[in-house]
């Protein structure tokens, strides 16, 4: 990865030079030469303190290639494109340099003294720089007494004979030789780090001890009497002998953090040829003290019985991306200790109770990217001091195992529901599942204690019941984005989802679909200080939709025409970027406070841009100029409008009939809704004290569907907070138990009208019949039209006359047809409202006959 970064480095370096951004030039103590085509260290300052000269040409340096430069702390000459000599003392001139960097320059020759003179070098970079066992073995790092950071990396060194110097480099931390071609470490050749104490060491990637066969019993320890904090021997294509031998080696060395990445120990998925570890395997790492244990990307398929039981003071173990299928039970015993355990990008699909015995002390479990679908109820309980679980990646469709911890990701599984369990935890992630009634959503707000919650990238889009939420003292963070509450918000329900979030201060509902905002959808998210809305359908916001104390807001990628710039005068940042901005008249003030606020208006001017009309189409709003945007001027098109109205005025009432005529159902609903707005029309009143019900609805149960569809949902104020009448029908009001006639005539009776639904079902019900006739004896009995007749569907006048209970009221009385033109239907409910509200001839006769009456029939 480092090559490709120096690789992008020169190019951006390169690009900036050819668009005429120079990289020759002094500034602040920095000297940057880089692609300048150098042959020679150039002149610089005295008071330079960096000097950059990579990627040119330069071949020497001699003790006087640089003046005195004694502030000078940084020297990077590396990536020359020709090969380096560096002569003796050549930087001597340089006494406080801490930084010598020549990683990647081919170095042609190199004097022994070439590094003397530095007493304050700190870090010396000599990667990739061809270099062989011979900067190791003739001192080459003599009097460097404040060495610590030794990069040898990339090089080609074949062994390790150490320079007696070695010894006397207190200071030293650190040493990389990785990537080279070393292929046995001894206890001889390190002899001179014996008694140091190294921050790390690194022989990754030098084929270590596998072309030779090694006499360990000869070869000895090769940190004998040294103390590494990290030790890395990754890829180096050790098998389970080699790991085995080599742990027996440096038995006894402290070594806190062991890393053995990319092995080849495992038999893999559908292989045996290859051993997996033992307990043996680690047994000589009993006596190093090893904290930190890597052995990830390998082919372990099975972590066998009581693999660990040597580490008794490993706190962190590593097995990501390697083959795991199976954990044998008693596989982590011994490991009193630990504390992390990852087991990442493996292939466990399974999990049950004994896996994670012997892990007292256990508190992050790391099990992302695997197959897992089943896992046992108990597997995590007995984790008394678990505080983490990642299970991110899986197969999961149920959370039943969850134990109640501080943290949890479970994004990127199965989930389509959540079981009713009571779950305890401070943070959840569940992004990237399946989950779509907002059920789900009302329960995990509901959590105790939980503070973070986080759902992007689900389908959250079905409300099928109302909740009533419970409230919430310690959510803070609420992540929405990617789902569809548009879709649950539209059938107006579930509009109560953030009430009680008193403590909320982020809300995230980014690609919602949204093209509205529930009225108070917000109103108790009093601490709410970020709020995030982008990439949805706004078309316009309204004052008190966003709660009064927002600091923050994201509205971009919406479709806002003509904000009302009073909506963002309290925030402290804003983005608006990407909108449908109409650049007219009406923009006017939004531009002069866009161009005068003092709020953060996130993103480039240019982001901010008209979509209309056509010719101002993509120009940044605030290059608009609105000077003919005065009164005068404003009034020029109106005139000519009034002028064209009145011209075509003819022709347009024309018109008008015909679309009357054809249209004529929409535009019975313009007219209401015209009426409503200018005339402030508003529903009659009725009398509560009379009756108890405004209309008794009489209809077969066979109809009740198309009834509940076309009659209830428009007119029964239970059905809606919009309809007006208290409607009584058998299906909800009916008193169980009771005789139906009595049911029957108490409806009617205590029902202003009585409104009979007519249909083929009607004529075949007796009880529908009876209550016909009961009707019309009741309003003989008030000399009233109190029964209102509707006849649905293709009944003729013949079929009707048929029956003796209908065809007296026929004869007499005026009835109603339903509509077959669905455009008509609303002009039919409104004039049947009309005839229930309508006053009777008389005033109603005393109960007693009545009540009388109900007494003989009954």
């Amino acid at each position: 990865m480092g090559d490709h970064l120096e690789v992008f480095l020169g190019v951006v370096l390169m690009a900036s030079t050819v668009f005429g951004i120079s990289s020759c030039s002094f500034d602040r103590g920095i000297a940057l030469y880089r692609f300048c085509n150098l042959t020679q260290v150039p002149q610089v300052p005295q008071t330079t303190k960096n000097l950059l000269l990579s990627f040119n040409f330069i071949s020497n340096v001699t003790s006087m290639s640089f003046p005195f430069l004694e502030q000078l702390q940084l020297l990077e000459l590396g990536t020359q494109f020709t090969s380096l000599t560096i002569d003796k003392e050549a930087f001597r001139n340089l006494p406080n340099l801490r930084i010598l960097d020549l990683g990647k320059s081919e170095i042609n020759f190199l004097h022994p003294n070439a590094f003397q003179g530095l007493p304050h070098l700190f870090e010396l970079r000599l990667f990739g720089c061809g270099l062989s066992e011979v900067i190791l073995r003739d001192g080459y790092f003599r009097n460097l007494e404040s060495l610590m950071h030794l990069d040898l990396s990339k090089n080609q060194i074949h062994t390790l004979h150490l320079h007696p110097s070695f010894q006397e480099l207190n200071s030293l931390k650190s040493i990389d030789l990785s990537f080279n071609q070393v292929t046995t470490v001894c206890e001889s050749e390190l002899k001179p780090l014996q008694g140091k104490t190294l921050s790390f060491f690194s022989l990754a990637t030098n084929s270590l001890y596998i072309p030779v066969s090694v006499d360990w019993s000869k070869c000895g320890n090769p940190f004998k009497n040294m103390s590494v904090e990290t030790l890395d021997v990754s890829d180096n294509g050790w098998s389970v002998d080699r790991i085995r031998n080599f742990s027996n080696a440096i038995s006894g060395s402290e070594t806190f953090s062991l890393v053995l990445a990319h092995h080849v120990m495992g038999s893999g998925f559908g292989f045996h040829n290859i051993k997996d570890p033992d307990q043996n395997t680690f047994a000589g790492l009993a006596r190093s003290s090893v904290i930190k244990l890597d052995l990830s990307h390998g082919y372990i398929f099975s972590l066998n019985v009581r693999l660990f039981e040597t580490l008794k003071e490993l706190k962190l173990l590593t097995l990501a991306h390697n083959k795991i299928n199976t954990i044998v039970e008693g596989a982590f015993y011994g490991l009193d200790r630990l504390q992390v355990l990852n087991l990442s990008y493996n292939l466990l699909g399974e999990l049950y109770n004994f896996n994670f015995n012997g892990l007292p002390q256990v508190a992050y479990v790391d099990l992302q990217k695997n197959h897992i679908g089943i896992i046992q109820g108990q597997t995590f309980r007995f984790l008394k001091n678990l505080k983490t679980l990642d299970l991110r990646d899986n197969a999961l469709t149920t959370i039943n195992f969850i134990p109640s911890i501080p943290t949890i990701f479970l994004g990127g599984n199965k989930l389509v529901t959540l079981p009713n369990i009571n779950l305890v935890t401070n943070f959840i992630q569940l992004s990237e599942n399946r989950l779509e009634n907002m059920a789900n959503l009302y329960f995990l707000l509901q959590v105790p204690h939980l503070q973070i919650l986080i759902l992007n990238q689900n389908r959250f889009a079905s409300c099928t019941q109302s909740f009533v939420p419970t409230e919430n003292l310690s959510l803070e963070q609420l992540f929405l984005g990617e789902n569809m509450l548009q879709l649950a918000w539209e059938n107006e329900v579930c509009w109560n989802v953030f009430k009680r979030l008193s403590y909320l201060r982020v809300l995230y509902l980014d690609s919602n679909y949204l093209n509205f905002l529930p009225p108070g959808v917000f109103s108790d998210l009093t601490a709410l200080r970020e709020l995030y809305l982008g990439s949805n359908r706004l078309k316009v916001l309204s004052p008190g939709d966003l709660p009064a104390n927002l600091e923050i807001l994201d509205v971009s990628r919406n479709q806002l025409l003509s904000p009302d710039p009073n909506l963002f005068a309290s925030l402290s940042v804003v983005d608006l970027r990407h909108n449908q901005f109409i650049c007219m008249c009406e923009l006017n003030i939004f531009i002069n406070w866009l161009n005068q606020t003092n709020v953060t208006v996130f993103g480039s001017p240019a982001d901010i841009y008209c979509v209309f009309p056509e010719p101002l189409s993509g120009i940044p709003i605030s290059t608009i100029s609105m000077e003919g945007c005065d009164e005068d001027e404003a009034l020029q098109p109106l005139k000519f409008s009034l002028f064209l109205v009145f011209t075509v005025l003819l022709i347009l009432f024309l018109v008008t009939v015909i679309i009357v005529t054809k249209f004529r159902g929409f535009c019975f609903f313009c007219y209401k809704r015209i009426q409503r707005l200018v005339f402030k029309d508003h529903p009659q009143s009725m009398d509560p004290d009379t009756y108890t019900y405004d209309a008794y609805l009489c209809f077969s149960s066979k109809d009740f569907e198309w009834v509940q569809n076309a009659f209830l949902k428009c007119l029964d104020t239970q059905y809606s907070d919009q309809n007006r009448f208290r409607l009584c029908f058998e299906e909800r009001d009916f008193v169980p138990g009771n005789n139906h006639i009595v049911n029957i005539q108490d409806a009617i009776w205590s029902s202003r009208k009585i409104v009979c639904l007519v249909s083929r079902h009607f004529l075949r019900d007796g009880w529908c019949l009876e209550a016909f006739s009961y009707a019309q004896s009741r309003c003989i009995s008030d000399l009233n039209s109190g029964l209102i007749m509707v006849v649905v569907g293709s009944l003729s006048q013949y079929q009707l006359m048929k029956h003796q209970s209908i065809r007296g009221f026929v004869q007499k009385q005026q009835y109603l047809r339903w509509p077959e033109d669905v455009q008509d239907v609303e002009w039919f409910l409104h004039k049947l409202s009309q005839q229930i509200l309508q006053k009777q001839k008389e005033e109603r006769r005393n109960s007693s006959i009545p009540l009388q009456m109900v007494a003989t029939i009954s």
